[in-house]
């Protein structure tokens, strides 16, 4: 019980302190003191309920049916394709630094930088669900333990950004962030579609 715990934390970790889009919103979010709590609770939240997906069986259907992952692999990729053109625009337009302060903006950015991206799919789904079946009958002590992970990411994430806000001061530390998130969220779209 206690291992395959500390083996769904380590896994979960380990998929999930990676930069890309969502990293970003969340720190974006966290430097910026706006919707915090929302952000990560949406983060928090849907990786838990994708990893019950995952562990309960579902990513069966993705087995059974292929179509539905091409499916999110295109719509996937063109958003990650046009959330990093909107990262290099606030590179190239230091005026565009700033995010809205629209609360729905942000979750409705949230939600769709979680839940159309086809990675979060192959990590909660298939391959948390899939290193789940090696523990047989704690399979859901596992799936706690990558759930605690993310939890503590995102809270550690979105909470503790405020600590880097006199980093975040100059504009040209953002430039820098979003310039390689504009990389990093690009090639991943690119990637999907090559």
């Amino acid at each position: 019980m206690t291992y395959a715990w500390l083996a769904g934390l380590s896994t979960g970790l380990s998929l999930i302190v990676v930069i890309g889009a969502q990293n970003a919103l969340v720190l974006r979010q966290g430097v910026l003191r706006r919707q915090v709590p929302a952000v990560v609770a949406i983060c928090a939240g849907s990786d838990a309920l994708l990893i019950a997906a995952g562990v309960g069986g579902v990513g069966a259907v993705f087995t059974a049916w292929p179509g539905a992952l091409e499916v999110v692999r295109w719509v996937g990729a063109a958003f990650l394709v046009g959330y990093g053109v909107l990262a290099a625009r606030r590179v190239l337009r230091p005026a565009a630094l700033e995010l809205g302060g629209a609360a729905s903006a942000a979750i409705a950015t949230c939600l769709a930088l979680t839940w159309l991206n086809p990675h979060v799919y192959l990590d909660t789904v298939l391959l948390l669900g899939t290193a789940s079946t090696g523990f047989g009958g704690d399979r859901w002590w596992f799936a706690a333990g990558a759930m605690t992970a993310s939890a503590l990411w995102f809270g550690a994430l979105g909470f503790g950004a405020r600590w880097l806000s006199g980093t975040f001061a100059r504009p040209s530390a953002w430039r820098v962030l979003d310039g390689a998130v504009a990389v990093v969220v690009t090639a991943t779209g690119v990637s999907l579609v090559v």
